[in-house]
């Protein structure tokens, strides 16, 4: 589903990625692993079209490398960013509401404002009250199902548990399996090796902007090596 091989990408003049090559299947949950400032972040941003790619970044077989990030979307990409881009000043609703496609209506794709208050009673209780007063946790699942409401193909999401309780990070970790059941890729990049590693199929590592590990989640707990040099503090 998604395809990327050699793909470089600069913030001014400094040299971010460093020639990244990975793939995610349909309905596959990849983590994306790695100390921070190693190029996580940027490999997201630029598959979505924020940071210019260079190299091939293909989705569906089509190139998508250079597109503008509203274009990424339309085809079928989420992106839940470590920032939690909510809308303060709207309703948890009318933030839900804001994540469908231009001409999508309510229920039309595989997820609908009923699924979303089914799966976070918290959301329900609040849907009508200001998304400024949710607390993060709140926040985080406010802007996961944002972007599943535009029904993607596979969603990119930037540590969503960072910060959050741990009974709110089980909750992550359950609706990440749920979007997995139904068919949409995942390309997950997460602190939290014991999460990462109890619900993905692959996982990525990366180090100095490459990927210097790819395999299962055993193959990575059978390298010391390569967590003790590139993950553990």
């Amino acid at each position: 589903m998604l395809d990327v091989q050699d793909m470089h990408a600069y913030y001014g003049k400094s040299h971010i990625l460093q020639g990244v090559n990975l793939r995610v299947n349909k309905g596959e949950i990849v983590a994306l692993l790695g100390r921070n400032g190693v190029g996580r972040s940027t490999t997201c941003k630029a598959i979505m079209g924020e940071v210019p790619p260079k190299g091939i970044v293909r989705f569906n077989g089509e190139d998508i490398a250079g597109k503008p990030a509203f274009e990424v979307a339309n085809l079928g990409i989420g992106y839940v960013p470590e920032n939690r881009d909510i809308f303060p000043g709207l309703t948890t609703r009318q933030n839900l509401i804001l994540g469908l496609k231009p001409g999508q209506k309510d229920g039309q794709g595989r997820w609908s404002l009923e699924n979303m208050f089914e799966m976070f009673s918290n959301l329900r209780e609040r849907a009508d009250v200001e998304a400024s007063v949710l607390s993060g946790g709140e926040q985080q699942m406010l802007t996961m199902c944002r972007t599943l409401m535009g029904d993607p193909e596979l969603i990119m999401i930037d540590e969503p548990t960072e910060g959050l309780s741990p009974q709110m990070v089980q909750r992550v970790a359950s609706l990440l399996k749920e979007i997995a059941k139904r068919g949409i890729a995942t390309l997950l990049v997460e602190q939290k090796l014991a999460i990462a590693m109890d619900i993905a199929h692959r996982v990525y590592v990366m180090g100095h902007g490459q990927v210097v590990f790819e395999g299962t989640p055993d193959e990575l707990r059978a390298r010391d090596d390569v967590r003790k040099e590139w993950l553990e503090v």
